[in-house]
């Protein structure tokens, strides 16, 4: 039986305005551009490593 891949629901809840320019094109490539914008992506390190970037601009659930 194949594995179900997790995927993590991510929620821009801050604004990038105040932050460094990189943290907002974290955001960018993440596909949030607005407060109250939610994507979905697969769980793997890469996006981890983006949301811990930016973990205090965001909120994320795991399904």
């Amino acid at each position: 039986m194949a594995e179900k891949t997790k995927t993590l629901r991510i929620k821009q809840v801050r604004s990038k305005i105040g932050n460094p320019k990189d943290q907002g094109d974290t955001l960018r490539s993440l596909g949030l551009h607005h407060i109250g914008d939610v994507v979905e992506h697969e769980d793997n390190p890469s996006i981890r490593g983006m949301i811990l970037k930016v973990r205090h601009l965001v909120e994320v659930e795991e399904d």
